[in-house]
């Protein structure tokens, strides 16, 4: 369980915790039973000040479920770990004009991480090593609370929709998109409302790699997705993570949005290492 000792606070009035006074590099499973749980009730667990490395952001992550191998890594070596920064494994930092750079300012469109996939993703795991002065932060809504706030009569009508969510169409915003990777991640069919099988809540399942609804005419889709997109992610709706070195944060992609606010990469270094969880199965079948 988590050490008698610790504490938890709240970040935001629709969601996220922050918990003191716990070394996550230690679990039982009981421990892992609650985080699960904590998950389920709050979306989004900041832990700061923990002593972490890879072997140990893996170790959790393994606890926490089947590690979600990376969509970029090409090869047939699962690959685990995403940098989010400029810094390199030699230690050298990417200005704001490399390819790699551009490429990652795709983060800076709100998200929930590999939404593209027929199962998505269930978490992601960051651990943050170097952070910029200045920018960096990551924006986080909950669409669980979006969701709660539309009327009957609106959720009645979201609730059997189908959303296409295509890699391609979002990222081809910011970067081409290699032949290999759109061969390996075809456009999927996503449920538009999402029901969590732990406590049957309900959210939207939204962002920018959501290409259109299904069998809808493609400007009323349009319409429909930019406007529930607006509402969620309205200013009062927001928590802005600044990252510290130090700083493990669980979030969860069934239910949050999150993009980043972005940095001056030619002034600034920033390593945070990723990890994600595999979701149980396709929204389809929830």
């Amino acid at each position: 369980m988590l050490d008698t000792r610790a504490t938890i606070s709240p970040l935001h009035p629709d969601f996220g915790v922050r918990i003191d006074g716990i070394d996550m590099t230690t679990r039982d499973a009981a421990r892992v039973r609650q985080l699960h749980d904590l998950i389920d009730e709050h979306s989004f667990l900041w832990f700061p000040e923990q002593d972490f490395d890879d072997e140990a952001q893996l170790a959790l992550t393994r606890d926490l479920g089947a590690p979600e191998p990376s969509h970029t890594a090409l090869g047939d070596t699962p690959q685990y770990f995403g940098t989010i920064g400029n810094v390199q494994p030699d230690g050298t930092a990417l200005g704001g004009s490399h390819q790699t750079t551009r490429f990652l300012t795709g983060n800076n469109m709100w998200h929930s991480d590999a939404s593209f996939k027929a199962v998505p993703a269930y978490v992601s795991i960051m651990c943050a090593y170097e952070t910029p002065d200045e920018g960096g932060e990551t924006l986080f809504v909950s669409t669980r609370a979006a969701y709660d706030r539309l009327n009957p009569e609106r959720r009645a009508k979201l609730d059997p929709l189908i959303a296409i969510h295509d890699y391609t169409f979002s990222r081809s915003k910011v970067a081409e998109v290699p032949d290999e990777m759109q061969r390996r991640l075809p456009p999927v069919r996503q449920r538009l409302v999402r029901t969590n099988r732990s406590n049957r809540a309900k959210n939207l399942f939204l962002g920018s790699h959501v290409r259109e609804i299904e069998g809808m005419d493609s400007s009323e889709g349009r319409t429909l997705l930019d406007a529930l997109v607006a509402d969620a992610v309205a200013p009062d709706h927001v928590y802005a993570h600044a990252w510290q070195p130090g700083d493990l944060v669980i979030w969860d992609n069934r239910c949050l949005l999150h993009r980043g606010a972005g940095y001056d990469a030619d002034r600034f270094r920033r390593r945070m290492r990723q990890t994600r969880v595999s979701g149980a199965c396709s929204s389809l079948e929830e």
